[in-house]
């Protein structure tokens, strides 16, 4: 049996986890067996969630008693400082998206990673889904695309980090659809409202619309103009949304070979601080090179 710890029980995900491995048992041979939580509240709601056996005082607490550690806050800024006892303990780890705050310190992490040999990933559960995947599949069979737009809840005055807190799922589905070579961002707000609507430009000439939307609640939608005409999907999530992410992981967590490239989870980041910087001063940002 791999025992899993988790760090972080305010998200809802830390649950959801512990549900598919300690109650479904979805995944055979793998079991959470710890978690720390921000508040004791938070660890005990998730932890008679998911049947978790053990709650601890402190993450580092944990170390020696499980084999791979899931890192799980809602603020990115969170994810690496938690992560470093584990790193230091050469602990395999699933980090959560968005991977980190500052492209810097994801650049710094996983150079230590990778000398350290310690499997590291990180990947939103959005281009996962069985409904994603189908979209992926007509997209690519109608040929080029010359321009898209997505739509989801984001809201960048999020005390989680703005654009990163939930911004991350547009981002991810749209550098999984056309690559990661996005060369610039800009964010525009309307003068009332929280909505905005960011433009992103790719070193190949695609252009896509990213429209972030306060008051949405009922997930992603994306569409796209191709030469055979306009394609379009409300992403529908699977029965259990977290399943097949889980199953990446926990993988990794038994072969220690990373099942995403680093450079595919440290993109997203580079996009997300630019267009953080871009909703700032109004202006065109560059996005910084992988």
């Amino acid at each position: 049996m791999i025992r899993i710890g988790i760090v972080g029980a305010e998200n809802t995900h830390s649950a959801a986890i512990a549900k598919t491995l300690n109650v479904s048992r979805s995944v055979p041979g793998f079991a959470v067996a710890a978690i720390w939580g921000e508040t004791a509240a938070f660890a005990r709601k998730s932890a008679e969630a998911g049947q978790i056996p053990r709650i601890v005082k402190r993450p580092a607490d944990m170390i020696g008693d499980v084999d791979a550690v899931v890192v799980d806050h809602r603020h990115a800024r969170y994810h690496l400082s938690a992560a470093e006892p584990f790193l230091a303990g050469r602990l395999p780890m699933f980090i959560d998206k968005p991977f980190c705050y500052r492209l810097a310190e994801g650049r710094k992490f996983l150079a230590r990673a990778r000398r350290m040999k310690v499997p590291v990933t990180s990947f939103s559960t959005v281009p996962s889904s069985r409904s994603f995947k189908a979209f992926q599949s007509q997209v690519t069979k109608a040929g080029p695309v010359c321009a898209a737009a997505s739509f989801g809840p984001c809201d960048l005055a999020s005390k989680y980090g703005g654009v990163f807190f939930y911004g991350i799922h547009q981002v991810d589905l749209l550098l999984e659809l056309f690559g990661t070579e996005v060369t610039a961002v800009c964010v525009e707000q309307a003068a009332k409202g929280k909505d905005a609507v960011a433009s992103l430009f790719w070193k190949n000439g695609m252009t896509a619309s990213m429209h972030c939307l306060t008051g949405w609640s009922t997930g992603f939608q994306v569409s796209v103009v191709t030469e055979k005409g306009p394609l379009g999907v409300k992403l529908q999530s699977d029965a259990n949304p977290y399943l097949a992410g889980i199953q990446t992981f926990c993988r990794m967590f038994r072969s220690g070979k990373e099942p995403v490239a680093h450079k595919r989870f440290l993109a997203p980041i580079a996009v997300l601080e630019a267009l953080e910087k871009s909703a700032r001063t109004g202006r065109l940002t560059p996005v910084a090179k992988v």
